[in-house]
């Protein structure tokens, strides 16, 4: 298979490379800078300098079989006016430019599916209510943007391309969300966060990538899926575990005044959460790799 691949240099993006050129697929990685993508993934590279201001090069798409879109601006950082800009634009803009590409080009020459990158944020914060993919979204900025971000996703459809939205929960790997906490945790200082009752619905990198792959082989895959493990957790449950991988006490509970006071609005992702569920993906068949979080976090943190 003829695979597409835009983020392809981050955490998510590296881990999907090297699994489709594991099972023998040809990978072309869309870049900022192709030299260095080509270099550091081992795969062809086509340029892609300014994604939210110009669709991608054609040849990058023509004849692919399947396209994977995982640009995005990191929201884990504090939410200035402009942070908030270039996260929304680069979701956003950056969707609506490839998906324009994909239009100039032939029926013929166009990709069958297109799998791309949302986040179980859609739902916005839903104390524990147990949350499937046809549960509605919320309102707040994350929740607004993934909104748009899917509907500009959605549009492919229109082209008769398949189009998977992964609506990706905390990817547990050696970076990410799990890099932060760490350094607390080692020391001891690791605990809930504010009530320590929402919920992290977590998912480990391998299942992340694993259900991205499914979904290009699936025909039966489309419309959002909830990338997320079997059973979410809440946050204290988490530090718990956490705690217990690391062989540290997790007990010290993290005000949320403290939070906000260090993040700003974009606290709201730590002290709220959703407890959303893979259930179109477990009705779809997929077998999940690492199910159970202390074995994703032993993984995860090398404590296997």
């Amino acid at each position: 298979m003829r695979v597409a691949v835009t983020g392809a240099t981050g955490t998510i993006g590296r881990a999907l490379v090297r699994e489709l050129r594991d099972r023998g697929d040809d990978v072309t990685a869309l870049s900022r800078d192709a030299e260095r993508a080509s270099a550091s993934l081992g795969v062809p590279a086509e340029e892609w300098k300014a994604p939210t201001q110009q669709p991608p090069p054609a040849e990058a798409l023509r004849g692919r079989d399947a396209v994977v879109h995982l640009i995005g601006e990191t929201i884990a950082q504090r939410w200035s006016d402009d942070a908030k800009r270039e996260i929304r634009e680069s979701r956003v803009l950056g969707t609506r430019n490839l998906v324009a590409a994909l239009g100039a080009l032939e029926g013929s020459e166009r990709p069958r599916v297109l799998v791309s990158q949302s986040g179980a944020g859609v739902y916005g914060a839903r104390a524990d209510e147990r949350l499937d993919e046809s549960a509605p979204p919320g309102d707040d900025f994350v929740a607004r943007m993934v909104v748009d971000w899917e509907a500009e996703a959605s549009a492919a459809g229109d082209l008769g391309v398949r189009v998977v939205l992964t609506r990706t929960g905390p990817v547990l790997s050696e970076g990410g969300a799990l890099a932060k906490m760490l350094p607390f945790f080692k020391l001891g200082l690791g605990g809930p966060v504010a009530s320590g009752r929402q919920y992290f619905p977590w998912v480990h990198l391998e299942d992340v990538v694993g259900a991205m792959v499914f979904a290009i082989d699936n025909e039966a895959a489309s419309g959002p899926l909830n990338v997320t493990a079997p059973e979410p957790v809440t946050n204290k449950e988490f530090s718990r575990v956490l705690g217990r991988v690391l062989h540290r006490p997790a007990f010290a509970p993290v005000p949320g005044p403290a939070v906000k006071a260090l993040y700003g609005e974009m606290a709201m992702i730590v002290t709220t959460g959703q407890r959303a569920v893979p259930a179109r993906l477990t009705e779809l068949g997929y077998s999940f790799r690492r199910p159970e979080l202390e074995d994703a976090l032993r993984e995860s943190t090398g404590r296997g």
